[in-house]
């Protein structure tokens, strides 16, 4: 069943936020602000899909932002979210109620559901549009849609479009089947592509006041129910196979534990499957006879949905970092969500043009992702603050490739970004020497340049705060250990700008020497590269960190006297 439809439900949804098990820090006002903003969207985005096949959102996406308001209406004692369906009622009333559905938000959940249930079956829970289908002597002859589960638009328009769905059963029977038409999908594993925008799609395509023959054969359906059917479920399965609808069957299984239910679910969202899914559904195999059915959620059915492959995330604050060269990356502070086995607490804008277009204040409400289901990433700004909260981002033109050789105001981060990468294993790769025990030494006044760590000794360092003895031992032989590192390590770690694998022949004097031509003779460089080699060398904090370091006896960099003579 589509997400949309169960809305008019709690929504348990158990990992949506730390926040979700307390009430928001908001004032009343504040709270109210933003209860009447989520209610205004809501009610657009189920205008926009009901109406016109629209879907503004990722469905997970919705079902947060419905626990969200009824959250703050909970907290609060404000009006609650207007009903979901309210825009999709229809005026042709079904032959049979469609029933809403519960959802299960864990194995537990599962267990008690099942506890003195038996027949219990279990299914893909497709991601599609609902449906009613109405045959009279065994010719399709009423496509509609689920509406409010009462009251539906009529889609029999599309029926010779629909080539998937069968027109003529083999049986001049008259019966109503109840369904899912899905978009069809080619092997798709809902673990790996998620909801590829299968169910927006399709309602889409319905929406339509004319289907195509070639965009009817995208659409296929799944039959969940048979209203007046068999009294057990293998009976209406085995005899829905019979009459053409094989998936049913196909995909369906009965199960006697809650361990069997896990076992179904992981396996269809890992498998492939022609359809998408956004979990499973739980079904008893006897339940009451459909004239007693209503358009709410029944004891007989429930929903165990998969884990998010999106969360809604409320921004507690802006970040704004400064690399080694110069660029400045927006970091969005979370309020933790989880994502799969992920908790995320922070996610990347990439860029601060990025961010200045999206204009993301705290108090925003973000959707994240997992790419690659391991790396947050930002999908797009859900609902915005109330009240807009000022951020000072850092001045763009300040900061570049040569800015910030040395500490200083505004410097630090950058200077430690720089001091990171000397450190790294790109560079010098030294141990134990990450951006925090960076940033203590730079605020404790102790490295001012790249080089000033070089002269530190066992006392000064132990008498930093944070730094035991033992700890100012491993760093001091860290410090030693740099000393002995090839000219060719360090001027990587420097940042010099040649590209990976170019071969940097000589010592500090002879590649300083070099021309832009004389570079862009190289294998692998440019002209762009040779300008950017040409301007590192001739920078006077360069110049001034070379002869630090050849002071401090680092091999191929030049001592005062050579330098001198230059």
């Amino acid at each position: 069943m589509p997400l949309l439809l169960l809305l008019s439900l709690f929504l348990a949804l158990p990992l949506v936020s730390a926040q979700a098990a307390q009430c928001p820090d908001r004032t009343p006002e504040n709270a109210e602000t933003e209860a009447a903003h989520l209610r205004d969207t809501l009610a657009y985005w189920d205008d926009q899909y009901h109406r016109l096949g629209v879907s503004q959102v990722a469905d997970e996406i919705y079902d947060q932002s419905q626990q969200r308001l009824r959250e703050l209406q909970r907290c609060f004692n404000l009006a609650g979210p207007l009903p979901p369906l309210a825009s999709a009622r229809g005026p042709i009333s079904h032959p049979v109620v469609h029933t809403g559905v519960d959802k299960l938000p864990d194995t537990q959940a599962v267990e008690r559901w099942m506890t003195g249930k038996t027949g219990v079956w279990i299914q893909p829970k497709v991601d599609g549009v609902a449906t009613t289908l109405v045959y009279r002597q065994g010719r399709l002859v009423s496509v509609l849609s689920r509406g409010d589960g009462v009251h539906g638009h009529d889609w029999s328009r599309h029926i010779t479009a629909l080539g998937n769905l069968p027109r003529q059963l083999p049986q001049p029977l008259d019966l109503v089947l109840q369904g899912e038409l899905y978009l069809r999908l080619q092997a798709h594993v809902q673990a790996q592509a998620g909801s590829a925008n299968a169910r927006a799609d399709v309602a889409g395509l319905l929406a339509r006041k004319r289907l195509g023959a070639e965009q009817g054969l995208r659409i296929g359906l799944f039959v969940w129910d048979w209203p007046h059917g068999p009294d057990n479920q293998a009976e209406r399965l085995a005899q829905l196979a019979a009459l053409g609808f094989a998936d049913s069957l196909r995909y369906s299984a009965a199960i006697a534990t809650s361990e069997q239910a896990a076992h179904w679910r992981q396996h269809w969202y890992r498998s492939p499957l022609p359809f998408a899914t956004d979990g499973v559904i739980l079904r008893q195999d006897r339940r009451p006879p459909a004239g007693r059915w209503q358009a709410r959620a029944p004891y007989w059915i429930a929903a165990w949905k998969y884990p998010f492959s999106q969360a809604l995330a409320e921004v507690r604050d802006v970040e704004f970092r400064i690399g080694r060269t110069g660029q400045v990356t927006p970091v969005l502070k979370l309020a933790p969500v989880q994502l799969d086995d992920r908790r995320i607490g922070q996610v990347s804008l990439g860029s601060l043009a990025r961010w200045q277009a999206l204009d993301i204040r705290p108090g925003d409400q973000v959707a994240i992702s997992l790419a690659g289901l391991t790396i947050p990433r930002f999908e797009q700004v859900v609902h915005r603050a109330g009240e807009r909260q000022p951020l000072a981002a850092p001045d763009p033109a300040r900061y570049h490739a040569h800015s910030c050789w040395q500490a200083g105001e505004g410097c630090e981060e950058q200077f430690v970004a720089r001091l990171v990468w000397l450190s790294g294993k790109q560079g010098l790769a030294l141990n134990g020497l990450g951006s925090g025990t960076w940033r203590s030494l730079v605020r404790a006044g102790e490295v001012t340049s790249l080089a000033d760590w070089l002269s530190l000794d066992a006392a000064r360092l132990a008498s930093l705060p944070g730094i035991s003895d033992s700890k100012a031992a491993r760093l001091l032989a860290q410090f030693d250990s740099a000393r002995s590192r090839p000219f060719t390590q360090w001027m990587r770690g420097l940042g010099i700008p040649a590209p990976q694998g170019a071969v940097l022949e000589g010592d500090w004097q002879r590649l300083a020497r070099r021309t832009a031509p004389d570079w862009q003779a190289l294998p692998g460089i440019g002209q762009m590269r040779a300008n950017q080699l040409t301007a590192f060398f001739a920078s006077p904090y360069v110049q001034e960190l070379a002869w630090e370091l050849g002071n401090s006896g680092i091999d191929g960099f030049p001592r005062a006297t050579t330098l001198a003579k230059q």
